[in-house]
Formats: C-alpha cells, sequence, structure tokens
C-alpha cells in the first residue's frame, strides 16, 4: 500500500499564509480525483506549532495532518521532519543564520532528517549555495518538485540530484488553499505517523508526484492554399 502526502505547506501559522488547515482539507476532497492525496505535513515557517491538535480535522476530511517545520540556514531553506523537544531544545527555529551542517547532523542525530526545500530558487536555495560552497554532507534527500517553482528552478533541483544521487520529493509550498497538493511525494509504504514519514525518507523508497495541471498545447496556424 502506498502513500501520497504533500511535505510542504504553510497555513495561517505562518505568517505570509491565509490558509486555515480546514480549508486545505476541503478542498483536497473536493477535488480528490486530481490531487489524490492522503494527508500534508504542515511546514510553518521558522517554528514549529507543537502544541496544535488537528484530529478531530483529520476525522471529518479523513486526511492525515502531520507537522515539521521551514527553517532558513546559510545554505538556503531546509525542511525538518522528525521534530521533538530535544531538536527544539537544541536549534532556535527563530535563527535565519542557522549552521546547515551543524543542523542536519544534530537532527539525524536526534531522530530526525532534514530535507533542502526547492534548492533551484534563487538565493534562498542549494544550487546557488554549492556555486560558490562546498557541498553538505548528510543529506539524504532534497525537493525536486515544488508547486511554487518558476522556469528553471526545478530542472535546477534535477540537476543537484543527478550530480550528488539525492532521493527526490515533492511539495506544493502552498500559501494559498487553491495551490494544495500541486506536488507530492508518493511514497512506497504506508505511513500513519511522523515517526514513518521520517523512517521512508530515510530510506529512499519515494518519488515525487506532479499534480500540476498541463497546458494544452497551441494550435498551428495552417496556410490555406489560395488558387
Amino acid at each position: 500500500m502506498s502513500t501520497i502526502l504533500d511535505l510542504h505547506t504553510h497555513s495561517e501559522a505562518s505568517e505570509d499564509s491565509r490558509a486555515p488547515v480546514e480549508a486545505y482539507l476541503n478542498w483536497i476532497k473536493l477535488r480528490h480525483a486530481e490531487r489524490p492525496l492522503d494527508g500534508i505535513v504542515l511546514t510553518e515557517h521558522r517554528q514549529f506549532n507543537r502544541d496544535a491538535d488537528y484530529r478531530h480535522l483529520e476525522d471529518k476530511f479523513g486526511q492525515m495532518v502531520l507537522r515539521a517545520s521551514e527553517v532558513e540556514t546559510n545554505y538556503g531553506h531546509m525542511l525538518v521532519f522528525g521534530v521533538n523537544d530535544d531538536i527544539v531544545k537544541r536549534f532556535d527555529f527563530a535563527n535565519v543564520r542557522l549552521d546547515a551542517q551543524t543542523l542536519i547532523n544534530g537532527v539525524a542525530a536526534m531522530g530526525g532528517i532534514v530535507v533542502p526545500c526547492h534548492p533551484g530558487r534563487p538565493n534562498i536555495g542549494l544550487y546557488e549555495h554549492y556555486q560558490s560552497k562546498p557541498p553538505l554532507e548528510n543529506i539524504v534527500a532534497v525537493e525536486a518538485l515544488n508547486g511554487g517553482s518558476r522556469k528553471g528552478e526545478d530542472e535546477r533541483s534535477a540537476e543537484l540530484i543527478s550530480k550528488f544521487g539525492y532521493a527526490a520529493t515533492g511539495g506544493s509550498d502552498s500559501h494559498l488553499v487553491s495551490l494544495i497538493g500541486l506536488c507530492a511525494t508518493r511514497f512506497e509504504a504506508d505511513i500513519k505517523t511522523i515517526d514513518d514519514l521520517v523512517r521512508e525518507l530515510k530510506s529512499g523508497a519515494y518519488e515525487p508526484a506532479d499534480f500540476r495541471p498541463r497546458r494544452k498545447p497551441v494550435p498551428q496556424a495552417v496556410e490555406v492554399e489560395t488558387r
């Protein structure tokens, strides 16, 4: 049994999003044929919302709601999965200058995993930082597909994945309700908890899933022969 999760989402708990979690789940329910998600992971900016309880919404909509974080480092933005009390005590997620290597190693030692997100994005992506800094160690995966990517960004991410052999994930990076689930990650295993998710992210048994609508080709003009 496989599981499809949107690993990168922002609710109204993030300062630049106005999307309620309930609205996300309702949108998924209404458009499940187009975006067949089993759940979402809330990755709020520079924080971990440890006290949030979404069980009533999970029951109402039949969707998982897991929690993680998006933090800022000297190598760009990164998603932290498996956040626990030890990780929160060790790292100040509000610090926008976290040392990436220290974060990756420390989170792994405390049972979590760090996944650099939108690595092909200028300034805040891993690709650009690798042009002037040595590659990071102990990275398992990076985000290959991002629902907010502009032209060329996913291609740069693919180049990075090919060169360094990283596993690839997908996430919508949604800040608006209608963008939820545009990109996601398809896992081979059945995932029910954040511990399951961390275990499977470490395994590499998954692939990015792209549910963005395809643009229809523009019809070519047909020349009409005149006699």
